[in-house]
C-alpha cells in the first residue's frame, strides 16, 4: 500500500513537471468509445451507404481553439464526401459539466447547433464511422487561423451556428454596456498565455501605453475589456476607472488553474466558455479593437460584425519555449522586467499616471 502511494505521488510530480496543461476536464470521456482511433470503422448496420466523420477533441483547449479544430475537420469531411458530426459528449472537453446543460451532455451543443441532422446515438449504430484524432495534423492540412483561407471562412459562416439564446443575450449586453457610445475593444491575455508556445502577451505597461496612443488619435468614449487575468483587469481598471466596461459574470484569476479549477459558481465550466463566446462577439461589434494574435481575435475578425472597425496590435515575438518542463517557461517574465536594450519588450516604460 505504501509503495503504491509513493508511486502515485511520484507520477503526479513528474506529470506536473512535464505536462504543459494547468487544468483538465472535470468530466472524463466515455471509456467504451475512447480507444477508437482515426480511420477505425466501427459501429452497427445502419446507413451502410454513408460514412460518418466524428470530430472529437479530448481534452481540448480553449473554446475557439476547439472551434478552429472542428472547422478544419469539417473541410476534410466535405472534401471526402463524409457526414461530419461533433462529439464532445463521449469525448469530453474542459467545458463539459457533470450534469446536462440545455438537456445535453455534448459541450459543443452548449454553445452551437449540431452540424449534422443525425444524432450521436444513430451515428454510433451506423456501419461506417471515422473518428478523428484530437490534434492538429499538420500546418499543410490545417490552419490555425481560419481567416487565412477563404474555404475555412466560408465553412465558419455556413456551418457554425451559435445558439439563438446566446445571440439574444449578446444583443442585450451590447445595448446595456455600449449604450450607442464609441467603444474601443481590448482583449488582454494573461495567466497561462505567458508560458505557452504562442505570441508573447503584452505587459500592463505596454497595454496602457498602446491604449493611450490609440485614445490620443481616436475619441473612444469607453473601453470594453476582455481578460481572464485578475491582475491585468485590476491594473486597467485602476488606470482608466469608469471608462472601462466589462462583463460582470467573467471569472478571472492569476493562473489558468485558478480560473478553471476553483469552482465558484453553478455550471462554472460551461459559463467560462459562454462568457468568452459573448465577449468575443462584443469585441467584434466595437469601433476599435486591440489585441495580439489570439483565437478570440481570429474569431472576432471572422465574424466581422463591424466592417469599419479599426484594428491595432503589438508584436512581441513568439515564445519558442521547449515543449516540456513548465518551470523553464519563464522567458516572458524576464523580458517584462528587462530594459529594451537588454532584450526586454519595447514600449514597456511605466505610463504617466492618468489624470482623468
Amino acid at each position: 500500500m505504501k509503495n503504491n502511494l509513493i508511486k502515485i505521488t511520484l507520477k503526479k510530480i513528474i506529470r506536473k513537471m512535464l505536462y504543459i496543461r494547468e487544468y483538465r476536464p472535470i468530466k472524463f470521456q466515455n471509456n467504451i468509445i475512447q480507444k477508437r482511433q482515426i480511420f477505425s470503422c466501427v459501429g452497427g448496420n445502419l446507413h451502410p451507404s454513408k460514412v460518418f466523420y466524428v470530430i472529437q477533441r479530448h481534452p481540448g483547449y480553449g473554446i475557439f481553439s476547439n472551434l478552429t479544430f472542428v472547422i478544419n475537420h469539417i473541410k476534410i469531411a466535405l472534401d471526402m464526401g463524409f457526414i461530419p458530426i461533433v462529439d464532445m459528449q463521449n469525448y469530453t472537453t474542459i467545458y463539459n459539466e457533470d450534469k446536462k446543460i440545455f438537456n445535453t451532455h455534448n459541450s459543443w451543443e452548449y454553445y452551437y447547433e449540431q452540424i449534422s441532422p443525425y444524432s450521436l446515438e444513430e451515428v454510433y449504430k451506423s456501419k461506417n464511422i471515422i473518428i478523428t484524432s484530437n490534434i492538429f495534423y499538420s500546418e499543410i492540412d490545417f490552419s490555425y487561423n481560419i481567416t487565412d483561407k477563404k474555404e475555412l471562412l466560408d465553412i465558419f459562416h455556413k456551418y457554425i451556428k451559435v445558439k439563438k439564446n446566446k445571440l439574444k443575450t449578446i444583443q442585450y449586453l451590447k445595448k446595456k454596456l455600449f449604450q450607442n457610445k464609441k467603444i474601443l475593444g481590448v482583449h488582454f491575455r494573461g495567466t497561462g498565455y505567458k508560458i505557452a508556445r504562442n505570441p508573447f502577451p503584452v505587459t500592463v505597461n505596454q497595454m496602457i501605453n498602446k491604449i493611450n496612443e490609440i485614445l490620443n488619435k481616436e475619441n473612444y468614449e469607453k473601453i470594453f475589456l476582455m481578460t481572464e487575468d485578475s491582475y491585468n483587469f485590476k491594473k486597467i481598471k485602476e488606470y482608466y476607472g469608469n471608462k472601462v466596461v466589462s462583463l460582470n459574470t467573467t471569472v478571472r484569476g492569476k493562473t489558468n488553474q485558478e480560473v478553471y479549477d476553483i469552482y465558484p459558481r453553478d455550471r462554472h465550466r460551461y459559463k467560462l466558455g459562454r462568457d468568452v463566446l459573448m465577449e468575443t462577439y462584443l469585441l467584434s461589434y466595437c469601433e476599435g479593437f486591440f489585441d495580439i494574435e489570439t483565437n478570440p481575435r481570429t474569431i472576432s475578425f471572422a465574424l466581422n460584425l463591424n466592417p469599419s472597425q479599426k484594428r491595432h496590435t503589438i508584436d512581441n515575438g513568439f515564445n519558442n519555449t521547449w515543449r516540456y518542463f513548465n518551470y523553464l517557461r519563464y522567458t516572458w517574465f524576464f523580458k517584462s522586467i528587462l530594459p529594451e536594450k537588454f532584450g526586454g519588450f519595447k514600449n514597456n516604460k511605466k505610463p504617466i499616471k492618468n489624470s482623468t
